[in-house]
Parts: structure tokens; C-alpha cells; sequence
């Protein structure tokens, strides 16, 4: 399957291979650049739903709200490094 680059250089990932790999609208695709190739790997969003009922039993403190989007961020940014070796930019 090939497509043409935008103008833009943006590129459409054939619907295919969206449908095989489960990609929705709203995932997100982290590029990387992989000798002379890149690499794309989606990752869902986040969802909705709240965890706070089933993880309350083992919470042993609160988080403001700016604390915990801080948490959740550098989480984010842990993962991706330890799946993929690169930092997040």
C-alpha cells in the first residue's frame, strides 16, 4: 500500500492497518526515527472512567489536582522510555 506525502508531509495510515491494529480517532502516534526508517506506535487515550472506587482501599495520601497531572506526566514519560529507549519530546 503506498500514499502520497501532504503538503504538510503528513500521510494517511491505510484504514486496514488502522482496523488491524484497533486504532481509533484520538490515539496517539509517537514517530521514531529508526536508521533510515520511522517507526509509528499509537497509544490509546486515556480513559474516562474512575479507578478511585477500586484503588481507594490502597491510597495512602491525597494529591492536588497540579500534583497529580504532574504524577500522571512523568508516568507517561516513564513508560514510553522504558518501552522505547528515547525520551519523550
Amino acid at each position: 500500500m503506498a500514499s502520497k506525502v501532504g503538503q504538510k508531509g503528513q500521510i494517511v495510515i491505510e484504514k486496514e492497518i488502522r482496523d488491524r491494529l484497533g486504532v481509533l480517532p484520538g490515539w496517539t502516534a509517537l514517530q521514531l526515527l529508526v536508521d533510515d526508517h520511522v517507526e509509528v506506535y499509537f497509544v490509546p487515550p486515556e480513559h474516562s472512567r474512575s479507578l478511585a472506587g477500586i484503588l481507594a482501599p490502597y491510597v495512602k495520601q491525597s494529591l492536588s489536582q497540579e500534583e497529580w497531572h504532574e504524577a500522571k506526566e512523568k508516568a507517561w514519560e516513564e513508560a514510553v522510555r522504558e518501552k522505547f529507549g528515547t525520551p519523550v519530546s
